[in-house]
């Protein structure tokens, strides 16, 4: 199979290349960069300029795989490729959706407005942009000659975000809290497991909150078999939901590490006082949502996509192969995502005195 991909040298666009590669593809990726992977045939070009494609549009294409987020790049691709490509497979995000939930939606929920501009004026306008790319591709190349694979949160090794390798992380570079911060825990604001080697893992009290991973290697690799199968339609490509609870005892076991997990059960309020983000970002605790109406998010069904052939590993190894992948890092300790040790340790130190009394109970 003759497949360009456009991209190549980023964390999705690499592996989808490198996955089509050692499937026995004849692979092309067009980029800016040139870290693509070997075994691929390079081809330099900027989509910011309307002649980007001039070097691919004289090649027959069997497949094209997009994980574009600008508009404008995705208009001028199909705009030149739609004549010498069979199928065109396009890599958007559940956040082309207006509503966070409810829990169980799938891909009849209803979209945001597409971006009406080729470039993307600010994060805010991911969505939108993705919805605009979406139909980009729809208009050019009709359903039956498109997949749209909506993805939920991509992790595994090589997490540019930080978000699928902290929680594994934390668990295996606990705090360790010296006996005068513990003795106070068992009278003040803390839940704690039974544990009792002194080392604390603060985590967020979400035990109805659902989180979702798709490994990125179970990505890509669905996506070169929907090539190889001329798979089309519009799909929500998610991994299997789990409680946050769930979630958390998968990085422990990835991990290898059973320190103490110290919950303020209030802690919504609590960690929103001491300015701790949700989500992603600096100084957040990954994947904590407090506001339960958004909790819809990580819980949409992927029936379809499952239906046409998407599998998944295991939690636990995608979270193990995370950790294993940062401890490979230069900077392992630093990261876009998730709480750094200094402010790790001073949260707890600040839960484990006592500062939220009167908010939770020990076990």
């Amino acid at each position: 199979m003759k497949t360009l991909v456009l991209g190549g040298t980023a964390w999705l666009s690499h592996r989808i290349a490198s996955t089509a590669v050692a499937a026995g593809h004849d692979v092309t990726c067009l980029a800016r960069g040139i870290a693509v992977p070997d075994g691929v045939t390079l081809v330099r070009a900027d989509r910011d300029h309307d002649d980007a494609l001039a070097p691919v549009i004289g090649h027959r294409w069997d497949a094209v795989i997009d994980v574009a987020r600008e508009p404008g790049h995705v208009r001028r691709a199909v705009r030149d490729l739609e004549p010498v490509a069979d199928r065109y497979l396009f890599i958007s995000t559940t956040s082309v959706y207006a509503a966070p939930g409810p829990v169980g939606a799938d891909e009849s929920a209803e979209r945001v407005p597409p971006l009406a501009a080729d470039r993307v004026p600010g994060p805010d306008d991911y969505g939108p942009a993705k919805a605009a790319c979406e139909d980009a591709v729809l208009d050019a190349f009709g359903e039956d000659r498109a997949l749209i694979a909506r993805a939920g949160l991509i992790g595994g090794p090589g997490d540019p975000t930080g978000r699928t390798d902290y929680w594994p992380w934390r668990f295996a570079h606990p705090t360790r809290a010296s006996s005068a911060d513990t003795s106070t825990s068992t009278s003040t604001s803390t839940s704690t497991s039974n544990s009792t080697d002194g080392r604390f893992v603060l985590v967020p009290d979400a035990p109805d909150l659902p989180t979702s991973v798709i490994d990125v290697r179970d990505l890509a690799e669905w996506l070169v078999r929907c090539a190889e199968q001329s798979t089309s339609g519009v799909m929500d490509a998610v991994g299997p939901s789990a409680l946050f609870p769930a979630h958390l005892e998968a990085a422990r076991e990835a991990a290898e590490a059973a320190p103490t997990t110290v919950t303020a059960t209030a802690s919504a309020d609590w960690l929103l006082a001491r300015e701790v983000g949700q989500w992603a970002g600096p100084r957040s605790l990954p994947l904590w949502i407090a506001d339960a109406d958004w909790y819809g998010m990580n819980a949409r069904t992927g029936d379809r996509a499952r239906s046409a052939g998407l599998t998944h590993r295991l939690l636990v190894d995608t979270l193990r192969d995370a950790l294993d992948d940062r401890e490979r890092r230069s900077d392992p300790g630093t990261r876009p995502s998730g709480l750094d040790d200094d402010d790790h340790a001073a949260l707890l130190a600040d839960l484990l005195a006592g500062a939220g009394a009167g908010e939770g109970s020990p076990d």
